[in-house]
């Protein structure tokens, strides 16, 4: 009986000090409430129209008046060759942007973090920072005039080289590079933000250390700087791999074409087609719950894998 008495009462003190820590900090929870407020609106209660993937939606009769159908959608999904064209390309597309693009802003952040100029390392920040504030629909206007087979200067050095102008907005070859170089070339000053902040604590009597000992800059960034961003690293692979299935709508929706759709179009823009121009709402809904679904396991995978071999998971 004691123990429980002692149990009951640890309870209602922890209860006291956390209405104690609340009423301390309510100046703190009243700024987080448009915040909580704009998850359940926007983020929370969408998630009633998921019902939409069941049911053989029609406008007139409602969410709730719309028929059931059960799987049907899903059925029609895993038969679709177009749709596993679509998810191939996802795949492929995100693939190559983890491959090539996730570890490029690390690779700046080294590079800045060994240039000694103040003057010059912020003018390089500045300039590598810019094109992620940059809206996608004047990224591929400028790609496009690039590109441009009459007046891009792409085309322009391969005519003064005597090579043929090559059309590469109608190439289906050139679509995927395309699109990863364009997507590394906007995020990555961006990118390097985190790992430049993740540089910034670590201790410099480690340096310190390390130059006594002989050892150049090229060896304490492999040593030293490297092993102490791993953390940070991780935590970011983590998320990234959860985002497996976005392989970035807004590039490819003002990039694409239908010469293009064979390796360019991606779940987020097929599911726009079904969606939006086609007014197919129950097969789309499907389509994005099974890219959300597929997407939540990927992420729990990766962190299962990653706390298995080390402490840097995300819990």
């Amino acid at each position: 009986m004691g123990g429980i008495q002692s149990a009951t009462g640890a309870g209602d003190l922890a209860k006291r000090g956390l209405w104690r820590s609340m009423l301390l900090y309510r100046g703190l929870l009243i700024m987080l409430l448009p915040a909580i407020a704009w998850f359940l609106i926007f983020e929370y209660y969408p998630m009633y129209g998921v019902i939409i993937a069941f049911k053989k939606y029609r406008i007139l009769e409602g969410i709730l008046g719309s028929p059931w159908v059960g799987l049907d959608n899903f059925e029609r999904l895993f038969r679709s060759p177009q749709f596993l064209n679509v998810f191939r390309n996802t795949i492929l597309i995100s693939f190559y942007k983890i491959i090539f693009g996730f570890p490029a802003p690390i690779i700046l952040a080294l590079l800045l973090n060994e240039v000694r100029g103040r003057q010059f390392k912020k003018v390089v920040q500045t300039i590598s920072y810019l094109p992620h504030f940059i809206s996608w629909v004047v990224i591929a206007a400028l790609i496009r005039q690039l590109l441009s087979p009459t007046s891009g200067v792409v085309n322009y050095v391969l005519i003064t080289l005597g090579l043929e102008p090559v059309n590469f907005m109608i190439e289906p070859g050139f679509f995927r590079p395309m699109i990863v170089a364009a997507n590394i070339w906007k995020d990555v000053g961006w990118g390097s933000i985190i790992y430049l902040a993740a540089i910034s604590s670590i201790d410099p009597q480690l340096y310190e250390a390390a130059t006594v000992d002989g050892a150049g800059r090229f060896r304490q960034a492999i040593s030293i700087t490297l092993p102490s961003l791993a953390p940070v690293i991780v935590i970011l692979f983590i998320l990234r791999v959860g985002f497996l299935m976005n392989a970035g709508f807004e590039e490819i929706f003002n990039l694409y074409n239908p010469i293009t759709y064979e390796v360019g179009d991606i779940i987020d823009t097929y599911v726009y087609r079904i969606g939006l121009v086609e007014f197919d709402y129950s097969y789309s809904t499907a389509i994005g719950l099974f890219k959300n679904v597929l997407g939540l396991l990927m992420l729990l995978f990766t962190n299962a894998i990653v706390n298995r071999f080390s402490d840097y998971g995300i819990w």
